[in-house]
Protein backbone atom coordinates (compact mmCIF):
# COMPACT_ATOMS: atom_id res chain seq x y z
CA UNK A 1 0.00 0.00 0.00
CA UNK A 2 1.33 3.50 -0.67
CA UNK A 3 2.88 5.03 2.38
CA UNK A 4 0.52 8.06 2.74
CA UNK A 5 -3.40 8.26 0.92
CA UNK A 6 -5.13 11.66 0.22
CA UNK A 7 -8.48 12.63 2.06
CA UNK A 8 -10.57 11.14 -0.53
CA UNK A 9 -8.52 7.49 -0.89
CA UNK A 10 -8.82 7.69 2.94
CA UNK A 11 -12.38 7.85 2.68
CA UNK A 12 -12.95 5.25 0.20
CA UNK A 13 -11.08 2.97 2.41
CA UNK A 14 -12.28 3.76 5.66
CA UNK A 15 -15.80 4.57 4.77
CA UNK A 16 -15.93 7.77 6.49
CA UNK A 17 -17.22 10.92 4.65
CA UNK A 18 -14.77 13.94 3.91
CA UNK A 19 -17.14 15.96 5.25
CA UNK A 20 -16.53 13.89 8.64
CA UNK A 21 -12.89 13.87 8.13
CA UNK A 22 -12.42 17.40 7.77
CA UNK A 23 -14.72 17.88 10.66
CA UNK A 24 -12.60 15.61 13.07
CA UNK A 25 -9.41 17.39 11.78
CA UNK A 26 -11.02 20.88 12.90
CA UNK A 27 -12.16 19.90 16.51
CA UNK A 28 -8.72 17.99 17.04
CA UNK A 29 -10.69 14.58 17.65
CA UNK A 30 -8.81 12.89 14.23
CA UNK A 31 -5.74 14.40 12.28
CA UNK A 32 -4.11 13.45 9.63
CA UNK A 33 -1.13 11.62 9.82
CA UNK A 34 0.66 14.78 8.09
CA UNK A 35 0.15 17.73 5.68
CA UNK A 36 1.69 17.98 2.40
CA UNK A 37 4.48 20.47 2.41
CA UNK A 38 3.48 21.94 -0.76
CA UNK A 39 -0.16 22.34 -1.08
CA UNK A 40 -1.19 21.74 2.88
CA UNK A 41 -3.08 18.70 1.60
CA UNK A 42 -4.07 16.25 4.42
CA UNK A 43 -2.35 13.00 4.37
CA UNK A 44 -3.61 9.83 6.10
CA UNK A 45 -1.63 6.64 6.90
CA UNK A 46 -3.46 3.28 5.85
CA UNK A 47 -2.63 2.49 9.43
CA UNK A 48 -4.97 5.07 10.87
CA UNK A 49 -8.04 3.29 9.63
CA UNK A 50 -8.02 1.48 12.52
CA UNK A 51 -7.86 4.96 14.93
CA UNK A 52 -10.64 5.86 12.84
CA UNK A 53 -12.92 2.60 13.60
CA UNK A 54 -13.25 3.14 17.33
CA UNK A 55 -14.61 6.96 16.64
CA UNK A 56 -17.05 5.19 14.22
CA UNK A 57 -17.82 2.84 16.52
CA UNK A 58 -18.47 4.59 19.21
CA UNK A 59 -20.07 7.57 17.30
CA UNK A 60 -22.49 4.63 15.85
CA UNK A 61 -23.45 3.96 19.52
CA UNK A 62 -24.32 7.96 19.79
CA UNK A 63 -22.01 8.11 22.29
CA UNK A 64 -21.30 12.23 22.55
CA UNK A 65 -17.89 13.41 20.33
CA UNK A 66 -16.47 15.42 23.25
CA UNK A 67 -16.60 12.32 25.37
CA UNK A 68 -15.27 10.41 22.48
CA UNK A 69 -12.15 12.52 22.40
CA UNK A 70 -11.88 12.41 26.02
CA UNK A 71 -11.73 8.66 26.22
CA UNK A 72 -9.51 8.05 22.80
CA UNK A 73 -6.20 9.24 23.97
CA UNK A 74 -5.81 6.84 27.32
CA UNK A 75 -8.49 4.05 26.74
CA UNK A 76 -8.26 0.80 28.25
CA UNK A 77 -11.01 -2.09 29.09
CA UNK A 78 -11.82 -0.73 32.17
CA UNK A 79 -13.08 2.91 31.17
CA UNK A 80 -14.67 1.52 27.63
CA UNK A 81 -16.88 -0.53 29.71
CA UNK A 82 -18.04 3.01 31.66
CA UNK A 83 -18.35 4.61 29.01
CA UNK A 84 -20.70 1.90 27.22
CA UNK A 85 -22.72 1.12 30.23
CA UNK A 86 -23.60 5.06 30.55
CA UNK A 87 -24.61 5.37 27.67
CA UNK A 88 -26.51 2.16 28.02
CA UNK A 89 -28.48 3.81 30.76
CA UNK A 90 -29.38 6.70 28.32
CA UNK A 91 -30.45 4.18 25.63
CA UNK A 92 -32.51 2.55 27.76
CA UNK A 93 -34.31 6.26 28.72
CA UNK A 94 -34.40 7.27 25.32
CA UNK A 95 -36.32 4.07 24.00
CA UNK A 96 -38.84 4.61 26.66
CA UNK A 97 -39.56 8.07 25.48
CA UNK A 98 -39.36 7.18 21.52
CA UNK A 99 -41.95 4.42 22.10
CA UNK A 100 -44.41 6.28 24.44
CA UNK A 101 -43.92 9.15 21.19
CA UNK A 102 -44.59 6.41 18.82
CA UNK A 103 -47.98 5.55 21.16
CA UNK A 104 -48.74 9.31 20.73
CA UNK A 105 -48.27 9.77 17.33
CA UNK A 106 -50.34 6.47 16.71
CA UNK A 107 -53.33 7.58 18.96
CA UNK A 108 -53.70 10.39 17.64
CA UNK A 109 -53.29 9.59 14.39
CA UNK A 110 -56.64 7.25 14.54
CA UNK A 111 -58.56 9.77 15.81
CA UNK A 112 -57.89 12.34 13.30
CA UNK A 113 -58.44 9.98 10.60
CA UNK A 114 -61.96 9.05 13.05
CA UNK A 115 -62.63 13.05 12.76
CA UNK A 116 -61.92 13.75 8.92
CA UNK A 117 -64.24 10.73 8.08
CA UNK A 118 -66.46 11.27 10.60
CA UNK A 119 -70.59 11.97 9.12
CA UNK A 120 -71.27 14.74 11.72
CA UNK A 121 -74.75 14.28 11.02
CA UNK A 122 -75.27 10.63 11.77
CA UNK A 123 -75.92 8.56 14.97
CA UNK A 124 -75.20 5.00 14.06
CA UNK A 125 -74.17 1.88 16.40
CA UNK A 126 -70.59 0.49 15.77
CA UNK A 127 -68.13 -2.46 16.64
CA UNK A 128 -65.78 -1.05 19.19
CA UNK A 129 -62.42 -2.68 19.98
CA UNK A 130 -61.11 -2.99 23.59
CA UNK A 131 -58.95 0.13 24.35
CA UNK A 132 -57.36 0.66 27.74
CA UNK A 133 -57.28 4.05 29.22
CA UNK A 134 -56.46 5.82 32.24
CA UNK A 135 -59.12 7.60 34.68
CA UNK A 136 -58.52 10.41 36.41
CA UNK A 137 -60.09 10.73 39.74
CA UNK A 138 -63.71 12.20 40.39
CA UNK A 139 -64.51 15.75 39.13
CA UNK A 140 -65.53 18.62 41.59
CA UNK A 141 -68.12 20.84 40.23
CA UNK A 142 -69.22 23.52 41.92
CA UNK A 143 -71.78 25.77 41.80
CA UNK A 144 -71.60 26.95 38.80
CA UNK A 145 -71.31 23.81 37.37
CA UNK A 146 -68.69 25.29 34.26
CA UNK A 147 -66.49 22.39 32.90
CA UNK A 148 -63.32 24.54 32.62
CA UNK A 149 -62.88 24.09 36.27
CA UNK A 150 -62.81 20.75 36.72
CA UNK A 151 -60.93 19.80 33.36
CA UNK A 152 -58.31 22.23 34.75
CA UNK A 153 -58.21 20.56 38.10
CA UNK A 154 -57.90 17.30 36.49
CA UNK A 155 -54.78 18.75 34.09
CA UNK A 156 -52.83 19.91 37.16
CA UNK A 157 -53.44 16.01 39.29
CA UNK A 158 -52.46 14.60 36.36
CA UNK A 159 -48.67 16.00 37.15
CA UNK A 160 -49.00 14.31 40.45
CA UNK A 161 -50.52 11.21 39.33
CA UNK A 162 -47.97 11.03 36.18
CA UNK A 163 -51.22 10.65 33.57
CA UNK A 164 -49.24 12.07 30.31
CA UNK A 165 -51.24 14.76 29.15
CA UNK A 166 -49.62 14.61 25.91
CA UNK A 167 -52.58 11.71 25.00
CA UNK A 168 -55.61 12.91 23.86
CA UNK A 169 -57.95 13.41 26.71
CA UNK A 170 -62.18 12.46 26.93
CA UNK A 171 -64.95 12.99 29.50
CA UNK A 172 -66.32 9.75 31.24
CA UNK A 173 -69.86 9.52 32.44
CA UNK A 174 -71.13 6.44 34.52
CA UNK A 175 -74.41 5.92 32.43
CA UNK A 176 -76.01 7.32 29.43
CA UNK A 177 -78.93 8.80 32.17
CA UNK A 178 -76.19 11.19 33.61
CA UNK A 179 -74.72 12.21 30.56
CA UNK A 180 -78.49 13.23 29.09
CA UNK A 181 -79.26 14.91 32.25
CA UNK A 182 -75.57 17.09 32.38
CA UNK A 183 -73.51 15.85 28.89
CA UNK A 184 -71.31 19.29 30.43
CA UNK A 185 -70.04 17.68 33.73
CA UNK A 186 -68.32 13.83 33.38
CA UNK A 187 -68.01 11.77 36.10
CA UNK A 188 -64.30 12.24 35.35
CA UNK A 189 -62.02 12.40 32.68
CA UNK A 190 -59.89 10.37 30.98
CA UNK A 191 -56.52 10.01 29.05
CA UNK A 192 -56.28 7.69 25.88
CA UNK A 193 -53.30 6.04 27.04
CA UNK A 194 -52.76 2.55 25.89
CA UNK A 195 -50.71 1.83 29.40
CA UNK A 196 -54.11 2.14 31.07
CA UNK A 197 -55.53 1.06 34.50
CA UNK A 198 -58.67 0.40 33.06
CA UNK A 199 -60.27 -1.25 29.79
CA UNK A 200 -63.13 0.41 27.54
CA UNK A 201 -64.76 -2.99 26.74
CA UNK A 202 -65.39 -3.70 23.48
CA UNK A 203 -68.68 -4.20 21.34
CA UNK A 204 -71.68 -2.07 19.92
CA UNK A 205 -71.47 1.48 20.87
CA UNK A 206 -74.08 4.06 20.19
CA UNK A 207 -72.09 6.69 18.64
CA UNK A 208 -72.50 10.17 17.57
CA UNK A 209 -70.87 13.41 16.70
CA UNK A 210 -70.04 16.84 17.60
CA UNK A 211 -68.82 20.47 17.29
CA UNK A 212 -67.61 22.67 19.82
CA UNK A 213 -65.65 23.73 22.48
CA UNK A 214 -65.15 20.95 25.47
CA UNK A 215 -67.99 20.09 27.14
CA UNK A 216 -70.69 21.66 24.30
CA UNK A 217 -72.75 18.65 22.82
CA UNK A 218 -75.52 20.88 21.01
CA UNK A 219 -78.43 18.94 20.24
CA UNK A 220 -76.01 15.54 19.92
CA UNK A 221 -77.76 14.07 23.29
CA UNK A 222 -81.21 14.67 22.28
CA UNK A 223 -80.21 13.13 18.89
CA UNK A 224 -78.68 10.06 20.34
CA UNK A 225 -82.00 9.48 22.79
CA UNK A 226 -84.17 9.74 19.87
CA UNK A 227 -82.36 7.17 18.21
CA UNK A 228 -82.26 4.65 20.80
CA UNK A 229 -85.93 4.80 21.37
CA UNK A 230 -86.44 4.54 17.65
CA UNK A 231 -84.39 1.60 17.23
CA UNK A 232 -85.31 0.18 20.46
CA UNK A 233 -82.00 0.43 22.32
CA UNK A 234 -80.69 -0.29 25.97
CA UNK A 235 -78.04 1.50 27.27
CA UNK A 236 -75.72 -0.76 28.87
CA UNK A 237 -72.51 0.81 30.10
CA UNK A 238 -70.82 4.22 30.66
CA UNK A 239 -70.61 6.85 27.80
CA UNK A 240 -66.85 7.98 26.56
CA UNK A 241 -66.82 11.28 25.02
CA UNK A 242 -63.59 11.42 22.93
CA UNK A 243 -62.19 15.00 20.99
CA UNK A 244 -61.31 13.19 17.39
CA UNK A 245 -60.18 16.99 16.46
CA UNK A 246 -58.85 18.93 19.40
CA UNK A 247 -56.31 22.01 19.67
CA UNK A 248 -54.20 20.07 18.16
CA UNK A 249 -56.05 20.77 15.08
CA UNK A 250 -57.67 23.33 15.10
CA UNK A 251 -57.09 26.70 16.42
CA UNK A 252 -60.95 27.93 16.64
CA UNK A 253 -62.35 26.28 19.50
CA UNK A 254 -65.77 25.80 17.60
CA UNK A 255 -64.27 23.50 15.23
CA UNK A 256 -63.47 20.78 17.77
CA UNK A 257 -65.44 17.15 16.92
CA UNK A 258 -65.68 15.22 19.92
CA UNK A 259 -67.39 11.93 19.28
CA UNK A 260 -69.93 10.22 22.33
CA UNK A 261 -70.10 6.44 22.61
CA UNK A 262 -71.95 4.31 24.98
CA UNK A 263 -72.60 0.50 25.07
CA UNK A 264 -76.38 -0.62 24.27
CA UNK A 265 -78.12 -3.76 23.28
CA UNK A 266 -80.85 -4.44 21.01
Amino acid sequence: MKDFLSIKEFSQLSGIETTTLRYWDEIGLFSPAMRNPQNNYRCYSPGQVIAANFITVMSSLNIPLKTIAEAEEERDPASIMKMIEQQEKYLDKEMIRLRECYSIIHTRRELINSGMKADESEISVVRREETEVILGPPAEFNEERTFYKPFMQFCQQSRDLRINLNFPIGGYFECMNNFLKEPGQPFCFFSLDPTGNNTWPAGEYLTGYARGYYGEFGDLPARMAAYAQENSLVYSGPVYCTYLLDEICYKDPGQYLVQVSVAVTH
